[in-house]
Formats: C-alpha cells, sequence, structure tokens
C-alpha cells in the first residue's frame, strides 16, 4: 500500500494516523478540513477523526472544523447525504467529547446561480466564461478560513486531494510542498497552512480505508458506494482557489453545470432509479443549449451588462451580453415549474428546493431597478405556477404598482424610449434622494445617458458606414 519506485516501504494506515496526531499536537492552531462527501474527503475527516481519537482527552483541544460548502445548486440527493452527515458529525463529536464541529457555508444571495443568470441575465458557465466558481464555492469558504484565520491568527487546512486523481493535482501540489514539511502555505489565503494527509493514497487505499468499519460519527459508509455506484462519478473538492481542479466531467456537483457537455454523473443517477431527477437534467441540458452560437443570437442581448457594444476586430456580429428580458422569464418559469414536478416525485422525507424565496426576492428586485419591471413579474410567475404568494417586502421608498407601470409603458412609447432606460434614471433618482448632496445624480445621469439605447440594426448600419467612409480614405 502507497509503495513506489521511489519509496519502496510501505506505509500503513495506522503510519498515516500517527502521522495526524503528530501534525495535530504539534502547535496551536485550529484546522479546517475540507469536507465535499465525496470518497477522498471522506477519507481525509475519517482518518483524522481516528487519529484525534487516539490522543488522550487532555491533547484534543484544539479545535477542528468540518467546512462543506453549498452552492445552493447542488444535487438534491447529494445535499440530503451531506445535511445528514454534518448532523451526524456534530451529534457524534459532542457524545465522544471530540473538538469537532461541523458548518456549512453557501454564497451570499446576490452571488447564488439564480440571481446571476436569471436576475442578471449570466450566461450559462461555460469553459471560456465560468463565473460560477468564484461566486459559489471561493468566495463562501474563503470568507469562513478568513474569519478562523482572524481569530486565531493562522489556521491549518486539511484537504482530501490525492496526487493520483490527475497529473495537474501532482503538479499543484509539488509545486507548493515545502520540503521537509507537511504543511504548505495557500497560494492565495495569508495565514493558511495546507495539509494533505492522504496525498499517497490510492484510489483502491481509499476504498479499504472506508470500508474497514463504522464511521466514526455512525453508521458506515455504504451509502457512499450507493451514491458513486449510481452516479458513476467522481467528486467535487472543497475550492478555494482557482488552481484547484473543476469537477471534471463525471462528478458530483452543481446539477445546472454546463461547462461539461454532458451531465454524466446525473444520467447515470436517472439511469439507475433515480427517475424523480430526470426533469433537472433537462432543464440543464435547455441552459447548456443556449451556448450554441446560433441560439445566443435568440436569447441575449447585443449590448453587455454595462450598455456597451462589443465588436471584436472584423467580427460581424457583436459579442453577445446578457439573456434578454423574455427569455430570464422563460427560464423562471421553467424552474418553477420544474421545482414542482420533481417534489411532487420526490422520495418521501426527500426535501427539494430548486431556488430559495430570497433568490426570488433579490430577482425581481434587480428587475425592478434594472429592467423596469414594475409589474413584479416574479410574483405573478410564483402565483402563477407555484400556487402561492411571495412575499413583498416593506420599503420606505415610493414604488410603482401595476397601474403606474401601464402609465410608464405608454410614456415610453409615446417618447420611443427603451422601458429600462427609463428604470435606470428613476433609480437613479430613488437612491439619491434625501441627500443633501446631490452632485452624484449628474455623473449618473451621464453614465445611464452614454449607454447603447438604440437597436441592433442601427448600431450595425452605422458601423457600415463608418468601415465604408474608412475605406474611401486609406
Amino acid at each position: 500500500m502507497m509503495g513506489g519506485a521511489s519509496n519502496p516501504q510501505r506505509v500503513t494506515f495506522t503510519d498515516l494516523e500517527a502521522s495526524i496526531r503528530s501534525a495535530y499536537v504539534r502547535d496551536e492552531r485550529p484546522w479546517v478540513i475540507g469536507y465535499s462527501g465525496g470518497k477522498d474527503s471522506t477519507c481525509a475527516l475519517q482518518m483524522v477523526w481516528r487519529a484525534l481519537a487516539g490522543l488522550p482527552p487532555a491533547d484534543r483541544i484544539k479545535p477542528v472544523y468540518v467546512l462543506s460548502s453549498d452552492t445552493l445548486v447542488e444535487t438534491p440527493v447529494i445535499v440530503d447525504y451531506i445535511d445528514r452527515a454534518l448532523a451526524d458529525i456534530n451529534a457524534a463529536a459532542e457524545a465522544q467529547k471530540m473538538p469537532i464541529s461541523a458548518h456549512k457555508v453557501s454564497p451570499d444571495i446576490s452571488d447564488s446561480f439564480w440571481v446571476n443568470l436569471i436576475g442578471r441575465g449570466y450566461p450559462a458557465p461555460s469553459r471560456r466564461f465560468r463565473w460560477c466558481t468564484e461566486r459559489l464555492k471561493i468566495d463562501p469558504a474563503n470568507a469562513f478560513i478568513k474569519r478562523k484565520v482572524a481569530e486565531f491568527g493562522e489556521v491549518v487546512m486539511v484537504l482530501g486531494v490525492r496526487r493520483a486523481e490527475s497529473a495537474t493535482r501532482a503538479q499543484v501540489m509539488a509545486l507548493h510542498k515545502h520540503h521537509n514539511s507537511e504543511f504548505s502555505r495557500h497560494t492565495r489565503l495569508p495565514g493558511a497552512l495546507v495539509y494533505t494527509p492522504i496525498e499517497d493514497l490510492s484510489l483502491d487505499d481509499v476504498w479499504s480505508y472506508l470500508l474497514q468499519g463504522d464511521r466514526p460519527w455512525g453508521g458506515d459508509n455504504k451509502e457512499l458506494v450507493t451514491l458513486y455506484r449510481n452516479a458513476q462519478a467522481g467528486e467535487c473538492p472543497l475550492v478555494v482557489d482557482t488552481k484547484t481542479e473543476s469537477c471534471g466531467k463525471s462528478r458530483f456537483g452543481c446539477w445546472v453545470c454546463t461547462v461539461v457537455t454532458k451531465d454524466k454523473a446525473m444520467e447515470a443517477m436517472v439511469d439507475n432509479g433515480e427517475e424523480w431527477l430526470e426533469p433537472l437534467l433537462e432543464l440543464r441540458d435547455f441552459l447548456a443549449a443556449t451556448q450554441d452560437p446560433e441560439r445566443k443570437k435568440e436569447v441575449r442581448d447585443f449590448r453587455r451588462r454595462n450598455g456597451s457594444v462589443t465588436f471584436v476586430e472584423a467580427r460581424e456580429a457583436p459579442i453577445p451580453g446578457p439573456y434578454l428580458f423574455d427569455f430570464r422569464k422563460e427560464i423562471l418559469s421553467r424552474l418553477l415549474a420544474v421545482q414542482n414536478e420533481v417534489a411532487q416525485n420526490a422520495p418521501p422525507g426527500e426535501k427539494v428546493v430548486l431556488i430559495q424565496e430570497a433568490e426570488l426576492l433579490e430577482i425581481q428586485r434587480i428587475w425592478r431597478e434594472e429592467l423596469g419591471d414594475w409589474q413584479d413579474t416574479v410574483h405573478l410567475l410564483v402565483a402563477d405556477i407555484m400556487g402561492c404568494e411571495l412575499e413583498r417586502k416593506q420599503s420606505s421608498d415610493f414604488r410603482f404598482d401595476a397601474d403606474d407601470a401601464a402609465a410608464l409603458r405608454i410614456v415610453c412609447e409615446h417618447h420611443d424610449l427603451p422601458p429600462q432606460l427609463l428604470a435606470e434614471l428613476l433609480n437613479a433618482e430613488r437612491e439619491v434622494a434625501g441627500q443633501k448632496r446631490r452632485s452624484s445624480i449628474h455623473r449618473r445621469i451621464e453614465t445611464i445617458l452614454s449607454k447603447e439605447w438604440r437597436d441592433l440594426d442601427a448600431v450595425m448600419d452605422e458601423r457600415e458606414e463608418r468601415a465604408r467612409v474608412g475605406a474611401q480614405f486609406s
């Protein structure tokens, strides 16, 4: 086990646990264990737990935080599995008087997947524009770690990563490994060190360790084996920097992931009896289809979010911007319908929430302020599709209602103004209302008016005219 040409000596699991105990008692820096619920992170946690259990109670007082990252778009089966595991970890740690506590972090609502995709119109993530990883995974985990660094000065991050996972992983680990030290400095988090106790284990080693008895926090890993068998999947590690590899082609992770061509893990789950997940797979494929060049022309604005129009050299069409408002409404309608369907067909006890109420409220706020959606379309869709009323936040500011929206649309049509232009101007005025110094309003108005408000035909006509005049003088 764990032998190689350069190190023929066999290292046992007992040796590894002894090494972990030595690393733990070496200093007072608390540990943060990244836990995704997958095989490698479970192996690392299980090994650390058993190692610390071998210490006298007086020596195991340094806190160990088990950190799990929930992107809010994880596969429901995995969310349920991890939530139960975190609850079991906390209960068992208290009963066994272990210095271990489990914590789950999530992105801020304003950074969530649906708020960005449906609210702001960000296109489905791709390899060229993977806007999701930092917002959904890196930032929430790093915020937790930074709080612990501020509290303790330094922390040790324990990650269940292995050299054998991939050549890229091995190169990154070798690059940051300190000679003659088990710890390495984190490249992006000052005050954080990285410890990878299972780095030399093979895949067979991991499963052998996981299946050699019960878990320290109760139960065994047979359910984990079943998850892997049904999903034919790898796992997503706790992501704390951009060098950490993404989930890959077959993985446990976000069910909305469109970075991969096909979600093989989800497809395998459906094929192996989890048919109730099929609507999620269909919605994911619906989003992935918007990456097709021809589809982009139909569903995305020709303007960027900042109101500019960008061309690349001699490219005929502008670089597409965010999803059009009508298409965002279509996505939300499909998502709410899928949530209804999946919730009805889910196994007993399976709680399914695909989009949170706080996300819906944030989407509505963005639509009102940026797009002039004064009739509160989100509320209407929720009532029509879900059959329930979405909470309406009370505000001290004046809010337009549906009648006001109709009147403003008439004004826009009469003066040939885009409703979004009027919406942004009104929002700019609202933000400075009541301030003693209102000088900033002039800059805001200038910025808004400088955006491209013409239609695509007018923009292209101007571009062709400039090219024609330029050719005459060249």
